[in-house]
């Protein structure tokens, strides 16, 4: 049985160099298409959330958000979330599928997005505009500067903001 040698295998390893498939790029239609995932958090019934009885499903609605992409093929990540919407007739609410899970409320990128973009601006030091270049070239997920400096204002201004960084060097 043979074996492969490190000098016939093709994989790379940490460390290694991964020539950016975008480098040279001129025009924005030139850039590699977003690779897109579908989600769903779409239930006939769900229970509503102040009273706790079965609420039936209305209307079904879809959020796009960004995640981490692909470095190897250079293509970013764009998740369809559908969504559904529930009416309690008991409390005559309206109510949207929990998706605290997959993104904050309003948000258009992914939890680990935001956990990402925070921890190069306070952990490693980085200026907003370097780590909103950072993201898009080794991740792939284009974050505005403005963007990356508001979710670090607002991990500042609650108390339980160490909670969401990575947790290195937090007592």
């Amino acid at each position: 049985m043979k074996r492969n040698s490190p000098t016939t295998t093709n994989r790379l390893g940490p460390g290694e160099y991964v020539p950016d498939p975008t480098e040279g790029v001129q025009r924005i239609e030139d850039l590699p298409r977003p690779k897109r995932l579908v989600m769903q958090r779409n239930f006939h019934h769900a229970p509503c959330p102040q009273c706790g009885r079965p609420a039936t499903r209305k209307r079904t609605f879809q959020r796009h958000l960004h995640d981490l992409g692909d470095v190897f093929t250079g293509r970013p990540q764009e998740i369809t979330l559908t969504y559904s919407q529930h009416y309690c007739p008991h409390c005559e609410c309206y109510f949207n599928t929990d998706m605290r899970d997959v993104a904050p409320l309003g948000s258009h990128y992914m939890h680990r997005v935001i956990q990402l973009g925070v921890r190069l601006v306070v952990e490693d030091g980085l200026p907003y505009r370097v780590a909103s270049w950072h993201l898009w070239r080794d991740h792939r997920v284009f974050v505005p500067f403005a963007t990356l400096q508001n979710w670090v204002e607002a991990g500042e201004k609650s108390p339980d903001h160490t909670r969401r960084l990575s947790g290195l060097g937090a007592e």
